[in-house]
Formats: C-alpha cells, sequence, structure tokens
C-alpha cells in the first residue's frame, strides 16, 4: 500500500505536468463551464425560469455537476493518448503497480478539477447564485461533486483505454456532450414526456445534481420522481460508489493488458 501512494504520487506529478504543458485544453475545459453559465443565466434564463425559484440558483449546481461528468471525457482523451502513442507500453515495463498509473491520471484530474470549480463558483456568487443551507451541508456538496467527478474519470480511463485510436476517443469523448443535456442538469424533468423523464432521472447526474442544489439549499427535492432523484444524497452515492466498484478493477486490468 506504501508503495502504490508512492509511485501514485509521481504519476500524480507526471500527469499535472503534463497538464501544465497543455494549457489550451486546460483552458477550454475550465472556461467552457463559466461560458455556459452566463449564455444560459443570461441569455435563456427568461425562457428557462424555474417556477418559485431564481434559475441562475437552480443552473449553477447543475452546471458545476455538469462539469464533474466532464471528467469522462478527460479521462478518455488522456488515457488514449498515452494508450496509442506507446507511452502506456513503456510504463508496463517499469517495477510499478499496475494500479500507480490509472491512479496517478485520476487523482491529477481530481486536483484539477477542484480548482478550477474556484472561479465557477466566484462566476456564480457574482451572478446572484447563494449557498442557503449549512456549511456542513455546502461541504458534503463539494464531496459528492469530487467523488462524481474521480467516477467519471475512471469511466473515462478504461474508455480511452478500449478505444481504437485517438480520433474515435475524440469522437466518443465530444459525444458524451449531450449527458448533461438528457438530465436535470440545465431544466427541471417534470415538463418532459414520461419515458424522458424516467430516462434523465435515472441518468447519475440528475441525482448528483439534485442532491448538490439540496445541499446548498438552492431547490427541494421534487416530488414523484425517480428512486435516485427523490433519495438523491443516498442515489448519488450509490452510482458513484457502484462505479467506481465497477471501473477501477476492470480499468486497472485493462491496463495491466498490452
Amino acid at each position: 500500500m506504501n508503495a502504490l501512494a508512492l509511485e501514485g504520487s509521481a504519476l500524480v506529478g507526471r500527469n499535472l505536468r503534463r497538464i501544465r504543458h497543455a494549457p489550451a485544453i486546460t483552458v477550454m475545459t475550465q472556461t467552457m463551464p463559466i461560458v455556459f453559465l452566463l449564455f444560459f443565466g443570461y441569455v435563456l434564463g427568461g425562457a428557462l425560469a424555474v417556477p418559485g425559484a431564481e434559475y441562475r440558483s437552480f443552473l449553477v449546481p447543475g452546471l458545476l455537476v455538469a462539469t464533474a461528468a466532464g471528467g469522462l471525457m478527460t479521462g478518455m482523451f488522456q488515457a488514449a493518448q498515452d494508450t496509442h502513442r506507446g507511452v502506456m507500453d513503456r510504463f508496463l515495463t517499469l517495477p510499478v503497480s499496475r494500479a500507480a498509473v490509472p491512479l496517478g491520471q485520476a487523482v491529477a484530474d481530481l486536483l484539477v478539477c477542484a480548482v478550477g470549480t474556484v472561479p465557477m463558483v466566484l462566476v456564480g456568487l457574482a451572478m446572484g447564485w447563494r449557498v442557503e443551507g449549512t456549511a456542513l451541508e455546502a461541504l458534503g456538496a463539494f464531496g459528492l461533486l469530487l467523488l462524481f467527478r474521480f467516477s467519471t474519470t475512471w469511466a473515462g480511463i478504461l474508455l480511452g483505454r478500449v478505444s481504437e485510436s485517438e480520433e474515435a476517443a475524440g469522437q466518443l469523448g465530444s459525444a458524451t456532450f449531450m449527458l448533461p443535456l438528457l438530465s436535470n442538469a440545465y431544466i427541471p424533468t417534470d415538463g418532459m414526456p414520461g419515458w424522458l423523464r424516467t430516462l434523465a432521472e435515472w441518468n447519475p447526474i440528475s441525482a448528483v445534481a439534485t442532491a448538490v442544489r439540496a445541499l446548498f439549499g438552492n431547490a427541494p427535492v421534487p416530488t414523484g420522481a425517480a428512486w435516485p432523484v427523490a433519495h438523491p444524497v443516498a442515489g448519488s452515492l450509490l452510482w458513484s460508489l457502484g462505479l467506481l466498484a465497477v471501473l477501477v478493477p476492470l480499468a486497472v486490468r485493462r491496463y495491466a493488458r498490452r
């Protein structure tokens, strides 16, 4: 375990240096959520107003969760690059734990996400969003966000390892942009057709978004929703921990294969 922690921390440093040398990707992934926040909050806010609540208070937690779900895309890109450029083969020749390499990538991505959340929160506060819950509840909300980011990053690492090429990973990563749209991240699910509402409410993003809104005190838990949304904190934990329980062993096993 000590060896895994030491090797993993070294690979975290490697991935952080890698991110530092790719500033364009970092800037894009960190600024796009802020652009969406300004666009939805000011341009579409009037048309998408949530009855009984300020739309921006509804939107900010949803965009924080959509950003956390972006770990799927970034994890996929980075894993596909390392796989198809021969980096993974070089790691396999080194006497390091097979779990250290994907773990280092996932932890580095988590640190970048945690830092990148700060400017988005500040922009949300400038737009009028406020944390109405207690400090402990707010910490719980940020904890759920980071846990969800960690789980989606492992999903991306696995998909990046099994991708046929960097281009294929890029196309699939771009398609993940649709996942927040099929959830309650931007709009409530109340007005959706029955089948679409069911699909959206069983989307993990919906459970996490509902939990974060409830913990921040921005919106109540909707009634008559599917179980993960009706019990959002429990649903978020089950989704995130369940994904980790399945994806971490699969990603490590896939990494160990040439």
